[in-house]
């Protein structure tokens, strides 16, 4: 696997603190969106929409400063607090990433896994290539707390190729998984059919060939529309509904 970095804007300067080594870090976001931006526009005059904060009691436009934040705890009331309240409250400062402990890379379930960033320095760093090449040595991943955009993550920091990336982790609590569904009966010859068309289709993962059909699609429509020519609606394939198990893993096998 070769690992693409795209050039993105440094997100902030930080450090890593490692026992009692503090090393100067910048962390950048590693995904960039890459879908077609559009704008909201009035279908009669084809003016750009614009969002007002606006007060109904007040009957009046109101400015960002003049917002707080409340909690509300019946219908007419809230509990407020302020910017300044809720940095009082924050367990960890903000640019600083305080190592807690180092896991086995198995020992985290991808379900956990954020958002990620690519962690680097601006220039050589000692204590930068140290700890890097103690990551790789040890095999481990480390767990960290942080603040990101005022909000308290925990994060895994480990090593994709020769890149650090740092990914935010879901809390336990965020995550909700289903139970388990009931299973229900099927043939041995079906089961023999299933894995037969699974290794059918066995494939290497290479994400250069997975691209986004929808956004080529609406890239196109575009092209073609400044040159005015009206876009063509995409063909969707019907699929056949075959109800018998066994005769739809049969023809799969077929079609492969």
């Amino acid at each position: 696997m070769i690992l693409h970095l795209r050039k993105v804007k440094v997100m902030k300067k930080s450090s890593i603190s490692f026992g009692l080594v503090n090393i100067p870090v910048t962390i950048n976001p590693i995904i960039q969106d890459n879908d077609v931006s559009f704008n909201q526009l009035h279908k009669k005059c084809l003016t750009r929409i614009k969002y007002v904060k606006y007060c109904p009691h007040c009957k009046k436009e109101v400015k960002q400063s003049d917002i707080i934040k409340g909690y509300k705890i019946s219908d007419d009331k809230y509990i407020t607090l302020t910017n300044d309240e809720l940095k009082s409250l924050r367990v960890e400062t903000e640019g600083n990433i305080e190592i807690v402990g180092f896991v086995l890379e198995k020992e985290i379930d991808p379900i956990y896994y954020e958002k990620s960033y690519v962690v680097s320095v601006p220039s050589r760093s000692k204590a930068f290539s140290l700890f890097r090449d103690a990551l790789i040595s040890s095999k481990k991943i480390a767990i960290a707390k942080t603040i990101i955009s005022t909000k308290f993550y925990y994060v895994a920091i480990r090593m994709l190729q020769d890149v650090m990336i740092m990914s935010t982790l879901y809390f336990e609590e965020e995550i909700v998984v289903p139970d388990a569904i009931t299973s229900a009966k099927y043939t041995k010859k079906e089961l023999d059919l299933a894995v037969k068309l699974i290794d059918s289709l066995k494939m290497k993962f290479e994400p250069l060939e997975y691209v986004d059909e929808y956004q080529e699609n609406i890239k196109k429509a575009i092209s073609k529309k400044q040159k005015g020519i009206k876009p063509k609606a995409v063909k969707v394939k019907e699929k056949n509904n075959i109800k018998d198990l066994m005769k739809a893993l049969e023809l799969s096998l077929k079609n492969v």
